[in-house]
């Protein structure tokens, strides 16, 4: 299964992290599809790689909070594009947000995206 993955560049508390990791065994996840920016894509980039996952790496055009994760990237795009993209790609998208749903909030935009468009999402607080 692809899943994508969206959260704050504040990174994940432990429990989202280890809750995350569950998540992507009990999905039976084969692919992550990540944003790329420091932070939770760091994070759960790193949980993907020690689960075996294959990655997918979304960069944004700026590079100011791009994480430079290893792995095959997409071309680089401004991030409502980029985080559409991932969303679009995916068959679940999990979203590890610091709170609850904000207007100004790129994981919650793409969560947003993800309802809108009918594609199945988890978030994990």
């Amino acid at each position: 299964m692809k899943v994508g993955f969206t959260g704050t560049r504040l990174g994940m508390t432990s429990e989202q992290a280890r809750r995350i990791e569950e998540l992507l065994i009990e999905l039976r996840a084969t692919e992550l599809h990540h944003g790329d920016c420091r932070g939770a894509d760091t994070q759960a980039h790193d949980i993907a790689w020690r689960l075996g996952l294959n990655v997918v790496i979304h960069p944004p055009i700026e590079p100011w909070m791009r994480a430079f994760c290893p792995g095959p990237c997409r071309q680089p795009k401004g991030y409502l594009e980029r985080d559409h993209d991932i969303v679009d790609e995916c068959e679940v998208l999990l979203a590890t947000p610091r709170g609850p749903e904000e207007l100004r909030s790129g994981t919650w935009a793409t969560v947003r995206y993800a309802r809108k468009i009918g594609r199945r999402f988890l978030v994990v607080f």
